[in-house]
């Protein structure tokens, strides 16, 4: 009998334990654990590069030049003391500087070897292909750091996020533009971890 009991206990809790998925917005903010995630990555880079493009370096630029500068994204280092996809991060802020009209935007060192080798396989097959050392060099790079500082005591955690940014012309290595974003969230867990 008491086996019978433990079965039921058993098949009742697993009954019970059941996962649910619910379909939302990409867009919509979901903050379940308190550290770094989509939503983070999105508001950061749309704060950061609408601050960026809206500074005087453009317009200095565009009247010394007279064409709109053009800039690649270099490294966003991950110093903070959990694992952040930067990469996101990274194609984010890419977005945003290509969608504010304002930049000329350039492929990765990543990109644009693949972007050779494709080049060079349309030197032997194709009749129109594309002529080598036409690539554009960028006037500046993007670059920077996500740092984190971790506050805990009993089951309250303070986690802060501070992301720098820097625009640096790829000529003279002056910093044209830096950037600083902070993020605080507190987290609570529950005594019995629900």
């Amino acid at each position: 009998m008491k086996k019978f009991v433990f079965l039921f206990c058993v098949f009742f809790v697993a009954a019970c334990a059941t996962t649910k998925v619910a379909r939302m917005e990409s867009d919509e903010a979901v903050d379940l654990s308190g550290y770094w995630n989509d939503t983070d990555s999105r508001l950061v880079s749309q704060e950061m590069i609408s601050d960026c493009v809206g500074r005087s370096w453009i317009s200095d630029f565009t009247s010394k030049a007279g064409k709109k500068p053009r800039v690649i994204v270099g490294s966003v280092r991950n110093k903070s003391s959990e694992h952040i996809a930067t990469e996101t991060f990274v194609k984010d802020m890419e977005k945003e500087l290509i969608n504010s009209g304002k930049i000329t935007f350039v492929a990765a060192a990543s990109e644009r070897e693949e972007i050779r080798e494709e080049r060079a396989e349309q030197q032997k097959f194709s009749e129109n292909a594309k002529e080598f050392f036409k690539e554009k060099a960028a006037d500046y790079i993007l670059q920077g750091t996500i740092n984190s500082i971790l506050d805990t005591v009993g089951g309250k955690t303070v986690r802060f996020y501070q992301i720098e940014l820097e625009l640096i012309d790829m000529e003279s290595n002056e910093k044209a533009w830096i950037g600083q974003k902070k993020i605080k969230k507190l987290v609570k867990k529950s005594k019995f971890g629900l």
